[in-house]
Order: C-alpha cells, then structure tokens, then sequence
C-alpha cells in the first residue's frame, strides 16, 4: 500500500510499470539500458480513492491521463531505474494529494466605498493628464 493521506491509500497492483530507454545524453548507457520509467495508473477505475478526488485528479493531470482514463507518468530525469521509479511515484503521490485537498468555495464580494473613490480618482487624475496632452486652440 503506498500511503498518500490519511485516509486515502492506493495498492501496489492498481499501479502497472513499465521501463523503457531514455532519450537524451548519456552516451552509449542511453543506448543500452532501459532506464526511463513509465507509471500508469488507472485513475477512472480506481476503488482507492473516492469519486470527488478522482475527478480533480483527471482534471489536473490533463494531457497525461488518456481517453481511457489511465494517467501516465514518465521519469528520466536520473540515470538509475531504482531512482526514476522513486521519482515517478513520488510524483503520483503529490499530484493525488493536490487533489486531494477541497478548493475554497469562492464568496462574491463587493468593493468598498473607499476603493470606489480610489478608482473614480485615479481616472480623474488620468484625465486630466490626457487633457494636458491636447492641442491648445486660439478660439474656445
């Protein structure tokens, strides 16, 4: 079990991974060895985590989840697989623990008198700058 809240907690088999050559430098080890590991992890279908959390998730993740629903991660940052496997779950921990967390409901709230007056002056003052600018004419 990989543990990413207190009461969220996603099993081992509900993630599938995969290890594939890495592009990039890295000279003939590039070439050789698979390095670069690919996560996929059925966000749509998953029992672990409940249905409010799994929506956020497929919002967030955008681009990497497919039309299947299956979120995909790919780590190559590193040149060791233990360590792009490491990199991949920790960044599927942090994006499920994102959302996780309730947005605020947002309040409508309005300006304040002060603000108002703020505002009006601001323009005033504007304007008369504009009106500085403009041509003086002999007959008005």
């Amino acid at each position: 079990m990989i543990s990413i809240t207190r009461n969220i907690a996603i099993d081992e088999n509900e993630i599938q991974e995969e290890f594939i050559r890495a592009s990039g430098p890295g000279g003939q080890n590039v070439n050789k060895v698979a390095t670069a590991a690919q996560l996929r992890f059925d966000a749509r279908h998953s029992p672990s985590l409940p249905e409010e959390v799994r929506a956020r998730l497929i919002r967030l993740a955008g681009r990497r989840v497919n039309a299947d629903g299956v979120l995909l991660i790919e780590a190559k940052r590193f040149r060791t697989q233990e360590q792009n496997r490491a990199d991949a779950r920790a960044r599927l921990v942090a994006l499920i623990r994102q959302a996780a967390v309730e947005p605020k409901a947002r309040r409508k709230t309005q300006p304040t008198r002060a603000a108002k007056q703020r505002r009006l002056e601001s323009k005033q003052r504007r304007s008369k700058i504009k009106a500085m600018r403009r041509n003086v004419t002999n007959g008005e």
